[in-house]
């Protein structure tokens, strides 16, 4: 793990999002939602004080990862990277600096907190939509899809807190 971070260098954040982010596209059972949402929070913090590269534990840094499923993952993701790739190009030039980085970082922290606090199975798969495409538009540099991803987000995280007052008021009128 760790030479593939050291390798990545600053892009080695938009990698931990996109992988972070990719378990909750998908209608998940509740202990995995948590699980990414904690290691986004981490990863989020860490952007927004700026650090240059993530910092693991070293216990999770001297893991390896299997050749095989190294190669199986990338067979299964290059269709989607070859589509983005196509569409996705060099925009919104400003989220690639210094400040910017921070400000995605709040922008992640506000997508992971809304992951952690999404309904069970089906709650966090806007969230994890949205995460995913702020890091795939963090890899690409395509400022277009980090805001596309924000977006997304907002929608998610609107449409929890649509759920959670629905299921208060159903409560509250069972009383």
């Amino acid at each position: 793990m760790r030479e593939i971070l050291l390798a990545l260098r600053t892009r080695a954040f938009a990698l931990l999002v996109v992988v972070l982010g990719l378990p909750n596209c998908l209608p998940m059972p509740p202990p995995i939602p948590l699980i990414c949402g904690f290691l986004l929070l981490f990863v989020s913090l860490q952007m927004v004080f700026g650090l240059q590269a993530p910092w693991i534990p070293q216990r999770i840094a001297r893991q390896s990862i299997a050749r095989a499923d190294i190669s199986r993952a990338v067979a299964r993701s290059l269709p989607v990277v070859r589509w983005l790739e196509r569409i996705s190009r060099p925009r919104l030039a400003f989220f690639d600096g210094a400040l910017a980085s921070r400000a995605v970082g709040v922008m992640l922290l506000i997508l992971s907190s809304g992951l952690l606090l999404a309904a069970p199975f089906v709650g966090q798969i806007p969230m994890g939509v949205a995460i995913c495409l702020v890091g795939l538009g963090l890899v690409e540099r395509d400022g277009l899809v980090v805001l596309c991803g924000v977006l997304i987000g907002l929608i998610g995280i609107a449409l929890n807190v649509g759920f959670v007052v629905a299921l208060v008021r159903g409560i509250a009128a069972m009383f």
